[in-house]
């Protein structure tokens, strides 16, 4: 069997959400998706599950941390500079927020990192191994 993550992210508005995940790219499962939770698919083996803040209560007693936190930061690797920049943009106009840490651009790895409207934070980064300096 394939070894997949399953990332889970409380969410406030669980449409508007699924709305953001959908314009960076990531597509619905509805097999596990319902009223308090979507599943988010990016990769065969990556899935981000969207819970309704009654879902993730569930699951565990800890606070839901507040949108001004930062609990995690998740990179996804992309193919090129223009689909990190593309994937920020698509962020601002659907209700994240784009550049909430300065551009990091060493040559060879390029990334800028983004809020989702609840303010779990992704950094999609470009890298071109061969073009690392020498360790």
């Amino acid at each position: 069997m394939t070894r997949m993550i399953f990332v889970n992210l409380p969410v406030s508005d669980l449409p508007a959400s699924m709305a953001f995940y959908e314009a960076l790219g990531f597509t619905n499962n509805p097999q596990f998706s319902d009223d308090t939770a979507a599943c988010m698919v990016w990769s065969e083996a990556i899935h981000v599950m969207l819970l309704t803040g009654d879902k993730w209560r569930s699951f565990t007693d800890r606070p839901i941390p507040p949108p001004t936190s930062s609990e995690v930061s998740l990179a996804l690797s992309m193919d090129s500079r223009e689909t990190v920049d593309a994937m920020n943009a698509a962020a601002a106009a659907h209700g994240g927020t784009a550049n909430i840490n300065p551009v990091q651009d060493l040559g060879f790895m390029y990334g800028r990192d983004l809020a989702d409207p609840d303010g779990h934070i992704w950094g999609p980064f470009w890298m071109d191994p061969a073009a690392m300096p020498p360790a």
